[in-house]
This record gives C-alpha cells, structure tokens and sequence, in this order.
C-alpha cells in the first residue's frame, strides 16, 4: 500500500553517483497519520527494549526516565562499506596498540601540543612518570571505536572515511545493541516483515563485555573487581549499565566509582595492586577522563596517576589514551607513517589508508602557515580540530576563519589540527527526541565500529570486531562529525 522498501542494488544517475535511498519512499514520508502511528510504536519499542537515558530536567534522578533519541526508521549503509569498517577495524586495533608502545614517537608527535595544549599537556606528564617508574602491568586491555562517514569523490564514488578513533570512553555500544528490535518493530508494524527480517544483530556490549571478562581472567585473582570510573552525572547510565549487567551475568563483580572517590579512598599496596574501599582492582574501565571538566581539581589528576602507576588494567592506559589524540591522527596521515608501524602487516596499512582524509599540522613554520592560508580561504572545505573528545568540538566556516585568523600568528595554534571535510551523501528520516515535534529531516550518517583488543606482554592474544554503533543526524547541525546532544541512535539496513 505505501510503497515497498528499495531493493539492494544501489540506484545510480547517469553521471555514475551512487545515490542513497531512504528506506521509506517519498508518499510514506509525507503520510503524517502514518508517521505518527509509527512514532507511537516507535517510542513504546524503545522504552520496552531498553533504549533509554535519563532525562534533560532530572539526569541524576533514578525515577526519571525517556527514550534516547533515535531514528524513526533504519537508515541506508552500503554493505561494501560496512563491511570494509569491520574487516580494518582489527588493522586499526593492531596499530593504536603498536603506537602505544612507541615512547619516541608519542614524544615527538606530541611535542607541540604539550606545550599549548594544558590538558594534554597534563596527560603526557602521567605518562612520562609512569615510564620514569617502570610500567608494572603487562596486559593490555583496549577497547576503541572508529568513525567514519560515506564520503562523496570528486569521481562520485561513495567511500568509507575516517572522522577519528575513540581509544577512551568509546560508548553507546549497550543502547546500539538494542536498537535494531526497534526498528525490525517499526517495518513490522508498517507491514514489511521481509524487510525487517534484514536488520542486522548487533552484538557489540556482548563482545565488548568478552573482552573485559577475558582480561580479567588474565588479571588472575578472582576477588579482584571491575572498577568503572563514571561522572558524577550522566544521563547515558544505561548505556553503562547494559555493559555492566554483561559482566554481572559472568560472576565478574563491578564497582562504580568517581575519580575523587580514588583519591579519597583508593590505595596501592607494596606489590603496586590497587585498592578502593577494600576492593582489589582488577581492570579501571575508564568512561569518564576523557575531557578537562573531568579533572575540576589537582586531586583528579593525583587520582589518575595513582591508577596509572597500579598494577590494575587499564582501559585504557595512558599511552592508549594518547594515541587516541587529534594530534597522533594527523600525524599518522603523513606519508610512510602507517607503514613504519604495519611494516610486517602491508595489507593492514594499505586498509587504514585508504579510511584517511587530509589531515594537516598547522605547527609554526612554512607547512603551517600554507594550510592555514588555504583554510582561510575555504573555510567550508575544512574543519578544524582541538585535542578534545567527547563531540561537539569541532570548528567550522566562519567561526573556523575566525578562530585561524587570531592564534595563525601565535604558538596556540599548535594546540589545534586542520582536517579536509567529508561531504557525505544525505537521506531523509525522522529523528525522534523526546518533547520535540515530528519533523522530516535531510539527515546524514556515522558508522561507528568498536574494537577490542588485549595484548599480553607484547603479544596480542585478542583482536576483535564486536559490533557498531550507527548514528544519524540533520544537516542543519552536520559539521562532518557528530556533535554532542544532536546524533540519534540508528540501525544500518544494507543495500
């Protein structure tokens, strides 16, 4: 009655550019009785399956509750792409690992930054004296994400490029692994069963609770805890949470803890094991840290090293934690740089290169100054990035022009990277957020894919792909990355 979903064969113009359809046609789009019909299912699904974050008015209440925002319907993921993030996903494992075992080389990477840069300039002080005292513990335990979105060539072939790697906090794996249900109920409920019979499992919380178990296990003391360091708020507690439930299903005890907490109650004994509140630590699971709003006070930067010089896991470790950074990303983009690390693995850095846009240092010097003025002068072809995780950082247009033309004559502006756009294609959907009105939106999309890896001396005895993370948004926020409190949470469906 309302149009059948599109087939999985990708339709082209006549110029030969892939064009991504929605998965509902343009007559069910603008059928508003059967929108809102299918929103009401929608948001019941998402509360019945466990979609959920605490709310904007209350986030710390445990009495009050919504969906998070999601897609109303799956969204269009060319299945060569997806799997092309799946199978690079170990590549980019194996190499975030090898860098963080190269001292020499986040040293002189990092050598700018930590001159401008207060917070990482903080990180990089841990790790020197972590390095100074001799690292104790010899597994290693990394649990990332890579972003990407489907870039739009100049030769209008689509292709998977990378927006960065996430080596700390990489989150939404709990509430991802729930969102196909509600979405094989959504194409359900419109009377496309055969449709909904192709939306993907998505077993990332499940692998990524795999991989802490086994480390764990590696840890060899079965008193020992999971610590997860959290912040004081946090309306993403579910996501959290589901992850959580995972290790509580394998006897594997967690503790949540803030990193005051550590300071005020943690402790290491003469064999350098970590204790809190009586709990030896087996692994600190960081999902928070990743941010200055993270370190308020001198005590949370005393409570990281404490963690960092104990015996515990570390996920991640500080190394990692630096590896993961703005800086190493671009440094990486530079001819040869991949390849010295993968020299024994020249398919693995073949995959990982063909992920990277341009990327540029704007460092002081001739090579700086050229990308700035070009960057200057096409402000929309460029985004500029700060050593920050967490969304929302991202600096664009104008104020991008702006912001280059006050710190291009200072040190400050090695604080910050220069990275090519992504113009990735758009597709139509409605993005459903709680107290918001239905609207249509021209939205793009970001594959997420996790990866999870464990290295026991200098041996990885773990490499693994668990799952992805889809998130969608509106071009009227789209900035090439996805920002803060403006994604959703979305479902691939292949074509």
């Amino acid at each position: 009655m309302y149009g059948r979903l599109p087939s999985l064969s990708l339709p082209r113009r006549a110029d030969g550019e892939v064009i991504l359809p929605p998965v509902a046609p343009d007559d069910v789009l603008h059928n508003s009785g059967l929108i809102q019909q299918l929103a009401v299912a929608a948001k019941d699904a998402a509360l019945l399956r466990g979609v959920l974050m605490r709310t904007k008015e209350d986030p710390s209440s445990t009495e009050s509750t919504s969906y998070a925002p999601f897609s109303l319907f799956p969204s269009p993921v060319p299945k060569k792409l997806f799997t092309e993030a799946y199978e690079v996903q170990q590549d980019f494992n194996m190499l975030v690992d090898r860098i963080s075992q190269d001292s020499e080389f986040l040293t002189k990477a990092l050598a700018s930054t930590v001159q401008v840069d207060e917070f990482t300039a903080g990180l990089f002080s841990i790790y020197k004296q972590v390095l100074e005292e001799g690292i104790t513990q010899t597994i290693t335990l990394g649990i990332n994400r890579s972003d990407y979105m489907f870039d739009r060539g100049q030769d209008h072939s689509t292709s998977l490029k990378q927006i960065e790697i996430n080596t700390i906090a990489a989150s939404y794996a709990g509430l991802a692994e729930r969102v196909p249900d509600v979405h094989r109920h959504v194409l359900n409920f419109w009377g496309k069963s055969d449709e909904a019979a192709k939306i993907l499992t998505n077993n990332a919380v499940k692998g990524i609770a795999e991989g802490i178990a086994k480390a764990w296990q590696l840890y060899g003391s079965p008193e020992a805890v999971v610590l997860f360091l959290v912040e004081k708020v946090s309306r993403n507690i579910f996501d959290q949470r589901c992850l959580e439930m995972e290790l509580w299903y394998k006897n594997i005890r967690v503790i949540r803890r803030q990193t005051l907490d550590i300071y005020e109650r943690g402790s290491l004994d003469d064999e350098k094991r970590l204790f809190v509140d009586g709990y030896e630590i087996a692994i600190a699971y960081f999902r928070t840290g990743y941010s200055p709003e993270d370190y308020h006070n001198d005590d949370c930067w005393v409570a990281r090293l404490l963690i960092e010089r104990s015996k515990a896991i570390k996920c991640p470790d500080i190394a990692t934690h630096l590896a993961g950074t703005k800086k190493i990303q671009q440094e990486l983009a530079r001819s040869g740089m991949v390849e010295k690390f993968l020299t024994d693995c020249p398919k693995s850095a073949e995959r990982i290169r063909a992920t990277f846009v341009g990327l540029y240092s704007i460092d002081e010097g001739p090579e700086g100054d050229e990308i700035i003025k070009k960057a200057v002068e096409d402000p929309e072809g460029f985004v500029l990035k700060p050593q920050r995780e967490g969304g929302g950082n991202n600096i664009f247009g104008e104020e991008l022009k702006q912001l280059l033309g006050n710190i291009k004559d200072g040190p400050k502006r090695s604080a910050y990277i220069l990275m090519d756009r992504i113009k990735p294609q758009t597709v139509k959907n409605y993005l459903l957020h709680p107290g918001s009105a239905l609207k249509l939106s021209e939205c793009v999309v970001e594959l997420g894919v996790f990866g999870v890896y464990i290295r026991k001396c200098r041996k990885l005895v773990m490499n693994e792909s668990p799952g992805h993370l889809l998130r969608t948004k509106s071009t009227e926020f789209a900035d090439g990355g996805v920002s803060a409190g403006v994604a959703v949470l979305d479902t691939p469906y292949l074509i």
